[in-house]
C-alpha cells in the first residue's frame, strides 16, 4: 500500500508540472503577435505630443543710412550723406513649442524583429506661438535730418527677427529633445505590452537630420 501510495503521489506531481493540454509549461520568450495593433492604438491616443518649449531672446538691429547714388561724368557715384543715419536695436522674446503628431501613426512606423521593436517617430513640428518686443530695451539713434522709426517699421523689424529665429531652429537641438521626450512617454507604454526596455528603440527616420522640421507660425504677436 505504501508503494502504491508513493507511485500515486509521483504521478500526481508529474501531472501538475504539465499544462492543462498535457504540454510542459513554457515562459513566453517574445511578445504576443497582436502587440503591434495594440501599440498603434495606444500611440494614436496621444494625438499631438508636445515635447519641448523654448523661450528665445534675440537682439534685433537695423541700420538705415542715406546714400547718394548716380552717375557723374560717366562715373558711378555712391556716397554716404552726412547727418543721414538712423539706427535701432531692441530685444525680442519669442516662444517656440515642439510637438509630434501621432494622428497618422501606423504599421509603417514600427519595425519588429522577434523580441526587438523599433518605433520610427513622425517628423517633429515646431510652432512659433508668440513674439514680443521689449520696449524698455529699444535704443535709437536718429540724425536731426531724419524721422524716428514708425510702428510699421518696428513691426517689419519684428517679422525679420521672427524669421531669424525660425532659421536658427535646426541648430537648437529641438529634434533630439523631441525624440528624448517622446521616448520617455512611449517606452513605458511598450514595456506594458511585454517588451524589455533594452529591446526598445525610439528614433526618427534615417533621412531626417533635423533640417526638415516643419515650422508653423502662430497668429499671436505680442507688442
Amino acid at each position: 500500500m505504501i508503494r502504491i501510495l508513493l507511485c500515486f503521489i509521483s504521478v500526481f506531481i508529474a501531472f501538475c508540472s504539465c499544462s492543462r493540454d498535457g504540454r510542459p509549461h513554457e515562459e513566453a520568450s517574445s511578445p504576443a503577435v497582436d502587440t503591434v495593433p495594440a501599440l498603434i492604438m495606444q500611440v494614436q491616443k496621444c494625438s499631438r505630443l508636445y515635447t519641448a518649449e523654448y523661450n528665445i531672446h534675440k537682439i534685433v538691429t537695423h541700420d538705415d543710412v542715406l546714400r547718394l547714388k548716380g552717375t557723374v561724368l560717366n562715373r558711378r557715384l555712391d556716397m554716404k550723406l552726412p547727418l543721414g543715419d538712423r539706427k535701432i536695436a531692441f530685444g525680442m522674446d519669442a516662444r517656440l513649442k515642439a510637438y509630434i503628431d501621432f494622428n497618422d501613426f501606423s504599421e509603417k512606423n514600427i519595425e519588429r524583429h522577434g523580441d526587438r521593436i523599433t518605433v520610427i517617430l513622425p517628423d517633429p513640428k515646431v510652432v512659433l506661438t508668440s513674439s514680443r518686443i521689449d520696449r524698455k530695451s529699444v535704443r535709437e539713434y536718429v540724425s536731426i535730418t531724419r524721422s524716428r522709426f514708425s510702428d510699421a517699421e518696428m513691426a517689419d523689424f519684428e517679422q525679420q527677427g521672427r524669421a531669424a529665429v525660425i532659421a536658427s531652429i535646426p541648430q537648437m537641438g529641438i529634434a533630439e529633445t523631441a525624440r528624448e521626450s517622446a521616448a520617455r512617454v512611449l517606452i513605458p507604454m511598450i514595456e506594458q505590452l511585454g517588451y524589455r526596455e533594452e529591446n526598445i528603440t525610439v528614433t526618427f527616420r534615417k533621412q531626417f537630420r533635423g533640417h526638415g522640421i516643419t515650422v508653423l507660425s502662430g497668429n499671436t504677436i505680442e507688442k
